[in-house]
């Protein structure tokens, strides 16, 4: 979601109207992660008596090293909204209500590691393994196939190459090598278009199975990646733009916020 803010200041000016939902922000937004290394709230309201309406200007966040859903780490995250509107006496029970939902610019960047990390999670592992649709077990020998040991680097342009090992009844290992284009679909699918099989990174004895199955997975990724799928409790993601920048993969977009947990 998220990532370039410089953290939370706390100036002069700042009364304990905000200093107080500062906190409780922080405290709040860290129970939406599994696990942070650091999360940063800052939170504007001029003047300070509007706070005691529920009114505040400005809610900005930004966060490092957030992991979600104990699998999925990113390596920025943050988000910046307009005018938001609280209920003011959940703050003083350490609590954030919202009257209503409201929009934020986002931005998340991934690194190379965190998403190669990902293709270990369980919930992306049950989607690649024992797999057993009819063109593939055309392939195998009417016995299901699994992907393992995936692998991405990422290129310029949007680009990344992708590998694989197939696991198949009848061929043993076999190595998959290709490359695609990231876009984005509906700004909450990733589609991996324009996919070329690299045939130099495969023996030459196994270049046409590796070939169908490098189709094979290259559906499957594109039938993957949805943000609905990982979206935060009370937070809709939505991409507008995504782009590779040296390993490092960068989200720009927004949430739709409709209420935030409020975990003990």
């Amino acid at each position: 979601m998220f990532g370039g803010f410089t953290g939370t200041t706390n100036n002069s000016g700042t009364d304990w109207g905000e200093q107080m939902l500062n906190t409780v922000a922080s405290k709040t937004i860290r129970h939406l992660f599994t696990r942070s290394e650091s999360v940063d709230v800052s939170v504007r309201c001029h003047p300070s008596s509007k706070l005691l309406q529920g009114s505040i200007d400005s809610f900005k966040m930004s966060g490092r090293g957030l992991v979600i859903r104990r699998d999925f780490r990113t390596e920025e995250m943050s988000f910046e909204t307009d005018a938001v509107s609280l209920d003011f006496s959940s703050v003083l029970k350490g609590r954030i209500s919202l009257k209503q939902p409201t929009q934020a610019i986002a931005q998340v960047i991934l690194t190379e590691p965190d998403i190669n990390q990902a293709f270990t999670a369980e919930l992306v592992k049950k989607r690649l393994e024992n797999l057993a649709n009819p063109s593939l077990l055309e392939l195998s020998g009417g016995e299901p196939i699994s992907f393992t040991d995936v692998q991405v680097q990422l290129q310029p342009r949007n680009r990344l190459r992708i590998s694989a090992k197939a696991h198949l009844a009848n061929h043993g290992l076999v190595p998959i090598g290709m490359t695609s284009t990231l876009e984005v679909e509906r700004r909450r699918r990733i589609l991996f278009t324009n996919s070329q099989f690299e045939a130099d990174t495969v023996p030459e004895s196994m270049r046409e199975i590796s070939q169908a199955l490098a189709v094979a997975l290259d559906e499957i990724l594109n039938n993957m990646v949805d943000l609905d799928r990982f979206n935060l409790d009370g937070i809709t993601m939505r991409i507008n733009r995504l782009e590779t920048q040296g390993k490092k993969l960068v989200f720009s977009g927004y949430a739709q916020i409709r209420h935030i947990p409020n975990n003990p």
